[in-house]
């Protein structure tokens, strides 16, 4: 695994009580933490849009250098 890949950014994220609430019980369900089934969840709405992470990632990269 490469040093970029085992590094974690840290997000500040509100969400609202009733959305927390919902994705917490799915995480129980799939034996998630809460982070852990956000992480889950928006990498799957990365890869379903067609692109990897990695490439979501070098795009996000040229974007802000722009």
């Amino acid at each position: 695994m490469a040093p970029q890949e085992k590094q974690k950014k840290q997000v500040p994220l509100r969400l609202s009580a009733q959305l927390y609430d919902a994705i917490a019980a799915w995480a129980q369900d799939d034996f998630r933490s809460v982070n852990g089934q956000i992480e889950y969840l928006l990498t799957e709405c990365v890869r379903r849009r067609g692109k990897s992470v990695q490439v979501a990632h070098r795009e996000g990269e040229e974007r802000r250098e722009e």
